[in-house]
């Protein structure tokens, strides 16, 4: 299993590479879906994730006042502000083969961060980045049975969620369907992802989720 992860880990960096190549430069400008993040800081952070050593953590972290989500979105806005679109290109095609895990995760979250981080580039431009069906199926499990930093398990309380393109479900109470891209945006906290959910707890969800 470790095997094929690294692997379709390869195959969405390249994929991505290639999709950058093609976007003008003011695209690097544009919002991503992450609040606060641009697309050239959502790269930023896919290239840093790929060789955050523990002392460059710890050195940032005290940078940040200790705070985790700040010191990743600071991080990741330096490297973009001092690097041009060329250039984080090129450090994201020098990590394709990279198999290294920052202190606390697994080859599984480098794997879902590079699905739902491909999303937050490719949505808001209005470009279609096919997530594959079995490394989504992966990554939902991954971010369904982790805590931090999503608690999806505990978010979506109170809802039956089903993935119409695989055998995928969990919870119990109305139900929330979709293809299990959709599902895993959603349990990664991105609400572009109703817009693909259909079912009797979506719109439910979707005012509870934003109240």
């Amino acid at each position: 299993m470790t095997e094929y992860i690294w692997r379709a880990v390869a195959r969405e960096r390249t994929e991505l590479a290639e999709m950058l190549m093609a976007l003008p430069e003011s695209a690097w400008q544009r919002p991503s879906l992450c609040a606060g993040w641009r697309v050239s800081d959502v790269v930023a952070h896919v290239v840093l994730s790929s060789s955050a050593t523990l002392g460059a953590l710890l050195v940032n972290l005290v940078r940040a006042r200790g705070d985790i989500n700040r010191l990743t979105h600071d991080t990741a806005v330096r490297l973009a502000d001092r690097s041009t679109p060329q250039d984080l290109i090129a450090q994201l095609r020098d990590t394709i083969d990279a198999r290294f895990t920052p202190v606390g995760t697994t080859p599984a979250d480098r794997l879902m961060d590079l699905l739902v981080h491909g999303q937050d580039i490719a949505v808001p431009l209005g470009l279609h980045r096919e997530m594959p069906v079995a490394a989504a199926r992966f990554s939902l499990d991954r971010v369904w049975t982790m805590g931090w930093p999503f608690h999806a398990r505990r978010k979506l309380s109170g809802y039956r969620l089903t993935a119409t393109d695989t055998g995928w479900h969990a919870g119990a109470g109305p139900e929330i369907a979709g293809p299990v891209s959709a599902l895993l945006l959603l349990a990664t906290g991105r609400e572009a992802a109703f817009d693909r959910l259909t079912g009797p707890g979506v719109a439910e969800l979707a005012a509870r989720l934003r109240a």
